[in-house]
């Protein structure tokens, strides 16, 4: 029986909650595009190896290569590295803001490459979803200095989105031509763990890694649960309900962030934190249901 779209939305949100915590423990004497390197090729040996498994074609024409290597360098590469070094900049809710956008800026970009129609109500929920966002952070805005770091910080914040954007229309256009979702991760996140060890070796990273117990089980997390649970939800989600409504996960992650911030680094819930949840839940509840017949 075909997983609910409801489910595949909920593994993403939960999945992708728990990761913001788990990258924190990634940061540290590894350069941010290593352990981004380190995390999608690892994904992808598992992948391939499953995909054998089953005997899933793994060969491909050059052309059909270049599809993979745009769905690598853009949902599994550049976009990793820019808000890994983002939170370096500026605190994590204004890139949680920044990424509260993407259902309408994919949409917008959805238009325009593929001429997907642009619905209400993926534009409500992601009003909503911004509301509630903005309300939650509200106070960590007060932080917020004018300075060139804080500058720097909202430009990478940006970048990542727009990458995750282009990510997301790389994908759209990989499942139009047919490809499964499975030799299309493994392929994609191989290429985009490539190129994030090459973006650092070219920075002068030196190829490092951490043997702490929090370093590796945090990457085996990472890696397994997400990059290949999440995003074998994420990609079939974007052929059900369109890049735009599979968008709006961002706005929901940071929620789940939140909650686990809360029992684990003490985060202080106030009133205000409640109604950016409510309105974030709500345009979750308005982009989720089901569309009425007529």
């Amino acid at each position: 029986m075909p997983t609910s779209t409801l489910h595949l939305f909920s593994i993403c949100v939960a999945i992708w909650g728990s990761t913001w915590f788990a990258i924190t423990l990634q940061l540290g004497t590894v350069a941010p595009e290593m352990s981004v390197g380190y995390r999608f090729l690892l994904a992808s040996m598992v992948l391939f190896a499953y995909a054998r498994w089953r005997g899933l074609r793994l060969s491909f024409t050059l052309k059909q290569h270049a599809d993979f290597a745009l769905l690598g360098a853009t949902m599994f590469c550049i976009g990793y590295i820019f808000v890994y070094h983002a939170e370096a900049y500026i605190v994590s809710g204004m890139v949680a803001v920044a990424y509260s956008t993407s259902p309408m800026i994919t949409m917008v970009a959805a238009r325009m490459l593929f001429r997907t129609p642009m619905t209400w109500r993926v534009a409500i929920a992601a009003l909503f979803g911004v509301a509630g966002i903005f309300c939650v952070f509200w106070p960590e805005f007060g932080t917020l200095s004018v300075s060139r770091d804080a500058e720097l910080g909202t430009l990478l914040a940006v970048l990542s989105v727009l990458a995750s954007t282009a990510g997301s229309m790389a994908a759209v256009r990989c499942q139009s031509r047919g490809y499964n979702t499975w030799t299309s991760m493994a392929w994609g996140m191989f290429y985009g763990g490539v190129m994030a060890l090459a973006i650092g070796a070219a920075r002068g990273h030196p190829f490092a890694f951490e043997t702490t117990a929090a370093y590796v089980y945090s990457l085996l997390y990472l890696a397994l649960f997400g990059s290949i649970i999440t995003f074998a939800c994420y990609l079939p989600l974007i052929a059900r309900i369109g890049a735009a409504g599979a968008g709006y996960i961002g706005v929901m992650v940071p929620i789940v962030a939140l909650v686990i911030s809360y029992f684990l680094e003490r985060f202080a819930w106030s009133t205000l934190t409640t109604v950016g949840v409510a309105l974030c839940v709500l345009g979750n509840v308005v982009l989720l249901q089901p569309a009425r017949k007529a």
